[in-house]
């Protein structure tokens, strides 16, 4: 996953096949502050369901950030996600921004767009870079760890 308003995912399923998204979270008119975090929470648990099951799950994992509110959205995501992986059961591993690009493209410094392509040369067709970052770190979880 890609973690954020605009959150990409990536799955792998239990055929092979991989399958992946963008899916947002910006916060609606007239919700309190906490409601895209419950949403967030509701799809996870869609998601598992409709995947029969999640055997791990892998983010990327943001140091830095630009701003201030994105810091505390990724933040309250962040938790809801290991809070919500740690009641199910199911490990979880944050990956660093810089190891996902250069694995992705070669470089560490990789921008959004060189992403997309990475995804797209894999035989992908991200709609975001936020689907195409959530593609790489599927890919670098399946050739480095045991997926």
């Amino acid at each position: 996953m890609d973690l954020g308003t605009q959150t990409g995912w990536a799955l792998l399923g239990r055929d092979g096949a991989i399958t992946s998204g963008s899916e947002p979270f910006k916060p609606q008119r007239f919700e309190g502050g906490g409601m895209r975090y419950l949403r967030f929470k509701r799809w996870i648990t869609e998601v598992k369901q409709s995947a029969d099951g999640l055997n791990a799950v892998f983010f990327e994992e943001v140091r830095r950030h630009a701003g201030v509110d994105a810091a505390h959205a990724y933040g309250g995501f962040m938790a809801h996600l290991t809070a919500w992986c740690e009641h199910h059961q199911i490990p979880y591993q944050g990956v660093p921004v810089g190891t996902i690009k250069k694995h992705a493209t070669g470089k560490g410094n990789a921008s959004k767009d060189d992403m997309v392509a990475a995804a797209r040369r894999l035989g992908h067709a991200p709609a975001d870079d936020n689907e195409a970052d959530a593609l790489a770190i599927l890919h670098w979880a399946i050739e480095t760890q045991e997926v």
